[in-house]
């Protein structure tokens, strides 16, 4: 999606706060002994109370509210049975709609203390999607994003996963740019319009490379298998810079 009108763009800071609230909240409220899907279920009220709706559930079909992934388990992790223990690492992936305009979230987060490996992973995850962010502007390249993170995966010992790409958003979850690699690829010549709504999430590993599908057909995991965290926002190119749309308030 391209914003060329004010309404969007309100629009769109709405949905982004909602699924940046949610995604907060349900890491707030996300404690050892816990299942995903009472996690899930928390997501899914937060959401009701807004009058959004899950886009991966409207949009595919997705057997929940949230992607919501457990340690081996990278991306598009089905809400279940699984329990939450001390020490492991979860992501949760909000993305939501309202009133025809779309934003998506995430983040890795840690459920009471992990291994200092993982602790620096989950901190350099973070970094790595803040250095992306910052390519992103009014006629800057799009290879930019995955040029910058790549750098900084390269000088610090880590991998990218490189089948899981960023994405245009607005008015549907994905959209045209189709695929924004979050690694080196300098034979994109794509640029950056003025109001390109897009996401920056790189998926920082300390040795995955691909992500390959798990036989329930939804839940990713790392080849090899190696530990993966994800931080992602939707942003908005201007001439200025990024615009951050996925913020808490």
């Amino acid at each position: 999606m391209t914003i060329t009108h004010e309404d969007e763009l309100d629009g769109l800071k709405e949905i982004g706060r909602i699924v940046a609230n949610t995604m907060h909240r349900m890491a707030r409220e996300m404690e050892p002994g816990m299942t995903t899907r009472e996690l899930d279920d928390i997501g899914r009220r937060l959401l009701d109370l807004e009058g959004a709706v899950s886009a991966p559930e409207a949009i595919y079909d997705f057997p929940g509210a949230t992607c919501i992934s457990v340690n081996e388990e990278i991306a598009h992790g089905i809400p279940g049975e699984r329990v939450i223990r001390a020490g492991d690492l979860v992501n949760i992936d909000k993305s939501a709609s309202k009133n025809g305009f779309f934003a998506d979230t995430g983040a890795t987060f840690r459920a009471g203390s992990v291994k200092p490996s993982l602790e620096r992973l989950c901190k350099d995850g973070k970094r790595a999607m803040e250095i992306g962010i910052r390519q992103v502007g009014s006629d800057r390249p799009l290879s930019g994003i995955g040029k910058a993170v790549g750098k900084f995966a390269s000088d610090r010992g880590y991998t990218l996963i490189r089948n899981l790409a960023s994405h245009g958003v607005g008015r549907s979850l994905h959209e045209e740019p189709g695929e924004i690699a979050t690694w080196p690829t300098p034979s994109d010549k794509r640029r950056m319009n003025k109001g390109l709504v897009l996401t920056v999430e790189p998926f920082l590993s300390t040795g995955g490379l691909w992500a390959t599908e798990h036989e329930d057909e939804w839940t990713l995991y790392s080849e090899p298998a190696a530990p993966v965290v994800q931080y992602e926002h939707t942003v908005v190119a201007t001439d200025r810079g990024p615009m951050v749309l996925t913020l808490p308030g």
